[in-house]
C-alpha cells in the first residue's frame, strides 16, 4: 500500500509534505533537490515516495542536501533509511549547535515521565500512542552530520538562509527563502499538533521543550516576521502571518 501523504506546492520550487505524523520540506533548483527533516522511523516510505513524485513532476532528481531543523525522533527518525536508499549521497546538515544532538552524544527529548504527568489528556495519549506506533521511543542518531554557517544562504538548492531558533532543542534552526517570503520554522512555530486543541501559529506544549524561556523568545521572533510571510512548519498546515485567524 503506497505511503500516506500530502503534497502542497507551495511555489514551483517549493513544497510541504503532510506526512502521517510530522511535516518535510522538499526545495528543488533545477535538477536538484534539498530536503529538509525526515519524519518518523515509520515515515520513511512516505519522505522516499514525496522525494520520487517531486522528481517526477519537475524533473529534480538528484538529492543534494538534507537539512535538519532539529534532532527529535520525529524529524530525524527516517533519515538514515531516506538516505540509504539514494544513490547520490546527499550532504546532511544541521545547526552547529545541533550537531551533536542528530549524532546522539547526548538526547534532549520529552520523556514517559513528562508524558505521563497528562495521563488525564485523551489528546497527549492518543499522540503518545501514534508516536510509539511511528518509531518515537527509538533513539538512533546519524553519524555522519556535518555543521553548516548561520546567516548566509547555504550552497544547497533553494538557497535557504539558517537562523538560531532555539529553545525547542538548544541548537533548534529555521531555514528562510527571502525571495518568496517563507520560513521553514520547524517545531519554534507549529501551526497544529495532536495535542492541542487549535489550529493557527501556536508553541507545543511546554513539556516538548528542552528551555522554554528560549523557545518562547524564538516563537515571539518567528511571530514578529513582516506580514505575509508564509510559515511551513513542523506540524500543522501552512500559514501567512498577519492573515485572518493567523
Amino acid at each position: 500500500m503506497p505511503a500516506a501523504y500530502e503534497i502542497v506546492d507551495v511555489e514551483p520550487d517549493v513544497f510541504l509534505v503532510h506526512g502521517p505524523h510530522v511535516n518535510w520540506v522538499v526545495l528543488t533548483e533545477g535538477t536538484d533537490l534539498t530536503l529538509v527533516d525526515a519524519g518518523y522511523p515509520a515515515d520513511a516510505p512516505a519522505v522516499i515516495d514525496s522525494l520520487a513524485e517531486i522528481g517526477a513532476r519537475t524533473g529534480a532528481v538528484d538529492l543534494r542536501a538534507v537539512l535538519l531543523t532539529h534532532a527529535h525522533g520525529d524529524h530525524i527518525g527516517g533519515l538514515g533509511e531516506v538516505v540509504a536508499a539514494r544513490a547520490d549521497a546527499p550532504a546532511v546538515l544541521a545547526g552547529p549547535d545541533e550537531v551533536g544532538h542528530v549524532r546522539r552524544d547526548f538526547l534532549h527529548q520529552v520523556t514517559l515521565a513528562q508524558v505521563m504527568e497528562h495521563a488525564d489528556d485523551p489528546r497527549v495519549m492518543r499522540w503518545a500512542d501514534a508516536a510509539v506506533a511511528a518509531g518515537g521511543l527509538r533513539a538512533e542518531g546519524y553519524p555522519d552530520v556535518r555543521a553548516h554557517a548561520m546567516d548566509s544562504p547555504l550552497d544547497v538548492p533553494g538557497r535557504p538562509v539558517p537562523h538560531a531558533t532555539p529553545g525547542h532543542t538548544l541548537g533548534h534552526t529555521s531555514y528562510a527563502i527571502p525571495r518568496v517570503g517563507l520560513v521553514i520554522s520547524g517545531d519554534a512555530l507549529v501551526t497544529g499538533h495532536p495535542t492541542s486543541a487549535v489550529e493557527g501559529p501556536q508553541q507545543l506544549a511546554r513539556m516538548f521543550h528542552r528551555d522554554a524561556a528560549r523557545a518562547d523568545a524564538a516563537f515571539r521572533e518567528l511571530l514578529a516576521l513582516p506580514s505575509g510571510t508564509r510559515v511551513l512548519p513542523g506540524h500543522g498546515r501552512l500559514a501567512t502571518l498577519g492573515a485572518p485567524g493567523a
